[in-house]
């Protein structure tokens, strides 16, 4: 449809150019014949084509479509599905995508999987190790975002990972269908829920262990909990419960006896004629470790950085964070591996002189309570900057920063810290970790750096409110991890005196499950730039029966690393070389046996059903997937709609009428000028 105004304009183009023909070969003019007539149509074919790209007109056509809503069918493809199942699931797949269904007529049908996270549908391997419904929903809420969708859940509603989906259902978008898998039946079941402990323990020193057990019946039962260290019984407990106080929480504290990965399995004797006895026991590990790192924080000030950074350190319980004021008795730091000195002043004269004396290392934060002029004369490893107004900084991370591996690590939106001192010169050997941003402009200045001097190692932070940059990573990622794990690192450079290291490892020494077996490796060439060209070999190698296998580690992003899921539990050995290189490292690791999906009985259509009231769904079972097809077909909310789509498009396209007038009048000048017209 072109309008009105448009047409108007078209004839008035034509009557214009017409026009201007008739002017220019008709008026005051004695010749005439076919040249004349041949000679103004092409001008008029000119002018007109010329006028019709100044008015460039266009006409707008609807067209019209039918869409359908969405069915999403999400299958569960975890390990706790069993094959009967399988089957019952495929059968039930072919019925609801059968085309010559109304319902393929209704709805575009697609095919998800979920374990830990949504994945297009090829087959069901059931091989998945964890279960993360939530995510799952969530997921096709991005998906279909604005869509008119439905979702048929396959599963049987045990969740081992992720946000509780019965509460995430309240915030669906899209109405759940689920259809209930496996056993409805409730059995007596008497299970251990979780199991606490330390990832490291120190030698001769007792470790806390907590044990949480339920029980599922109405029955009053008598069980024994059993606590085994490397296979050796440790600790024992009678355990007693009933329909109403179906659980307990059991603590106690084991000695670490010896260094090493120690295997714990607890268990509890299962009851009489219980059909899933897999839940019954717990298997996981702790290092026992022989020294621990001291670090010391020394500060003259109260200020919300020292509980920030004790809390960072010692989330890895190899560290221990004591603090002190700077006229502490000497003696008491003897036995620190690490001093941290926030924002020291003249009462620090005694700590640095103790530094210097046993060439220890140190982390030094500066801040407004500052002495600059102090810190200046007492030691000579660095310089820093006076005479400036406080200012807020920000940080930028120096992806070139070598001493240790970063590229996990981002500070991207971090809040500022507060600082009235300038550049921090490192008068040796140094390197940036962070360089700063002022004001939005991005300076050649330190704001974190390292300085070494013969053996001992240096850190300088140029400002204060760390905190600030712990509680922004927790409202972040909901936890500390980003922060703690590169205060960690820094803590352990700082804690070894073997200057740079050239070829780097980041591993677990105890991973939960196969799937999670990953090893890194960071390189530096002998200019201590990561060498992206590097070949790494590991070879990996099984205690029990010393079988072995090399796999090259791949190049990820700004590190290496070798995926080793397809390993079964067990404790391995671990060399990683670096080709061509006189250069590598060893370790060890263990897998323990586990799998979360086991530790169900029985389905959990309660919470299903929760699921499906929260989100304006229904939920099926096993045999009601007809009635579900029916009730899909009958229900209004899924009716096609016919939507109109207006396409405006040009009446003309530009580059054939742009050729047409060059055509024209190309044609007609050569037409002139061949009978001798001017």
């Amino acid at each position: 449809m072109m309008q009105i105004q448009t047409v108007l304009f078209i004839l008035l183009a034509a009557i214009v150019a017409l026009a201007l023909v008739l002017f220019q070969y008709y008026y005051k003019t004695q010749r005439k014949g076919k040249l004349q007539v041949v000679l103004s149509f092409l001008r008029f074919l000119a002018l007109f084509g010329t006028l019709l790209l100044l008015i460039n007109p266009k006409f707008t056509s609807e067209r019209y479509s039918l869409e359908k809503a969405n069915l999403v069918l999400l299958t569960d493809n975890s390990t706790s599905i069993t094959p009967e199942d399988k089957s019952q699931v495929i059968s039930n797949l072919a019925s609801l995508k059968n085309k010559a269904s109304p319902l393929s007529e209704k709805f575009n049908i697609v095919n998800y999987n979920f374990g830990a996270d949504l994945t297009d549908f090829d087959s069901l391997s059931l091989t998945e190790k964890s279960t993360n419904i939530s995510k799952a929903l969530s997921s096709l809420n991005e998906i279909y975002t604005g869509s008119n969708t439905a979702v048929v859940l396959f599963s049987d509603g045990n969740q081992t990972i992720g946000e509780d989906y019965e509460f995430y259902g309240k915030r669906q978008k899209f109405p759940i269908y689920p259809i209930v898998l496996g056993d409805t039946t409730k059995y007596d079941d008497i299970l251990i829920r979780q199991v606490n402990t330390n990832k490291y323990a120190f030698l001769k020193n007792r470790f806390p262990v907590e044990v949480f057990i339920s029980y599922e019946g109405q029955k009053d039962i008598d069980s024994e909990l059993q606590i085994l260290i490397d296979g050796k019984l440790t600790y024992k407990e009678k355990v007693s419960l009933t329909a109403k106080s179906n659980s307990k929480i059991i603590n106690t504290q084991l000695e670490a006896g010896s260094v090493g990965i120690k295997n714990i399995k607890v268990i509890i004797a299962p009851l009489t004629n219980e059909k899933n006895k897999v839940n019954n026991e717990k298997l996981l590990a702790l290092e026992v470790l022989d020294e621990k790192t001291n670090v010391a924080i020394i500060s003259s000030i109260l200020h919300p950085d020292i509980g920030a950074l004790k809390k960072a350190i010692e989330s890895n319980e190899q560290r221990l964070v004591s603090f002190y004021k700077p006229n502490i008795d000497l003696n008491k730091l003897e036995e620190v591996d690490v001093y941290i000195l926030y924002q020291p002043d003249a009462s620090f004269d005694r700590i640095y002189k103790q530094i210097q004396l046993r060439k220890s290392n140190s982390f030094t934060i500066l801040g407004t309570y500052t002495d600059f002029n102090f810190i200046n004369n007492i030691q000579k490893n660095y310089v820093i900057g006076t005479g400036y107004p406080i200012q807020e900084v920000f940080a930028t991370l120096n992806n070139a920063f070598s001493k240790f591996d970063i590229s996990d690590f981002s500070f991207e939106g971090f809040p500022p810290l507060l600082t009235n001192a300038g550049s921090v010169d490192v008068l040796g050997i140094g390197e940036p970790l962070l360089k700063m941003r002022v004001k939005g402009v991005e300076m050649n200045q330190a704001l974190w750096t390292i300085a070494e001097e013969d053996v001992s190692k240096h850190a300088v932070l140029n400002g204060e409110n760390l905190w600030k940059w712990r509680l922004h990573t927790y409202r972040k990622d909901q936890n500390f991890k980003n922060f703690d794990a590169i205060l960690g690192k820094l803590i352990l450079y700082l804690s070894t005196s073997k200057g740079k290291n050239r070829f780097v490892l980041d591993y677990d020494p105890i991973y939960n499950n196969s799937s999670e077996t990953k090893i890194r490796a960071t390189y530096f060439d002998e200019t201590f730039s990561f060498d992206s060209n590097a070949s790494i070999i590991l070879k990996v190698a099984d205690k029990t029966n010393s079988k072995s296998m090399e796999v090259p580690m791949l190049l990820k992003e700004r590190y290496f690393e070798a995926d080793l899921s397809n390993l079964s539990s067990g404790e391995y050995t671990f060399t990683a070389t670096v080709a061509k290189e006189n250069l590598s490292r060893s370790g060890s690791f263990s897998i323990l046996d586990f799998d979360a999906e086991k530790q169900f009985s029985s389905s959990d259509y309660q919470k299903l059903q929760r699921l499906a009231n929260s989100s304006k769904g229904k939920l099926y079972f096993h045999g009601q997937v007809e009635s579900l097809i029916k009730d899909l077909e009958a229900d209004p909310n899924y009716v096609p709609t016919q939507k109109s789509k207006q396409i405006v498009v040009p009446l003309i396209d530009f580059k054939f009428l742009l050729g047409l007038i060059i055509a024209a009048l190309s044609l007609e000048w050569f037409i002139r000028k061949y009978n001798g017209l001017t």
